[in-house]
């Protein structure tokens, strides 16, 4: 499939995707709004605990970064990085809720048609099949519409919850980045996983999810 460049706009953006029925909820993607301020705010805040253990560390504090204040700032990026086809973020929502992000980044075209993804989903969604849906939706998206050939992943060695999920997708694995990221105030080890289009297809990963009876579709 040749996926050109038409009329200025970069493929597979923007898009809503889903939704994906799992035991949570039912789940979508769709692009950030500004309006989604309070909701991120209040739910990033909340989770402080159950989040800053896996994400960069930065130079403010975590009050400071995740306030109402902050969004503006971070929506008007990745907006920005989606319009010149370097990134795809979504926000995931269940039950028409905000419930995280999922966003794929450092998207280059050429001969590598390459990507990373990365996500998060609130503590009170987790363990209910949210990230698994949210990744399996942005998968097929990314080998479907958008053109690109392969994914990857990186986490922390220590987190099982987020390595359940890309195993429960099919990400393979594919080494060890040691002392990869700044995270929580450390240099960090991540695994490194990766999946390409040949590894999907042909019936995709939300069929696969379906199968196995992780999720139905709505």
């Amino acid at each position: 499939m040749n996926h050109a460049w038409e009329g200025g706009r970069h493929p597979g953006w923007p898009a809503r995707l889903g939704p994906l029925r799992v035991a949570a909820g039912l789940v979508a993607l769709r692009p950030p709004k500004l309006l989604d301020a309070a909701e991120w705010s209040r739910t990033r805040l909340r989770d402080q605990a159950y989040l800053e253990a896996w994400e960069p560390t930065a130079v403010e504090g975590w009050q400071e970064r995740n306030a109402m204040l902050a969004w503006p700032v971070q929506w008007s990026s990745l907006k920005a990085l989606a319009r010149r086809g370097q990134a795809l973020p979504f926000a995931i929502t269940v039950d028409g809720v905000l419930a995280g992000q999922i966003t794929v980044g450092n998207v280059v075209r050429g001969s590598l048609r390459s990507a990373w993804v990365g996500y998060w989903v609130a503590a009170d969604r987790a363990r209910g099949g949210v990230a698994t849906a949210a990744l399996a939706l942005v998968v097929d998206h990314c080998f479907g519409d958008a053109g690109l050939h392969r994914l990857e992943a990186t986490v922390r060695p220590e987190n099982q919850a987020s390595l359940r999920v890309l195993a429960k997708a099919g990400f393979r694995e594919e080494g060890l980045f040691l002392r990869y990221l700044d995270v929580a105030g450390a240099w960090r080890d991540h695994l490194c996983f990766a999946m390409t289009a040949e590894e999907a297809s042909p019936e995709g990963l939300v069929r696969r999810l379906v199968a196995r009876g992780y999720a139905r579709t709505a």
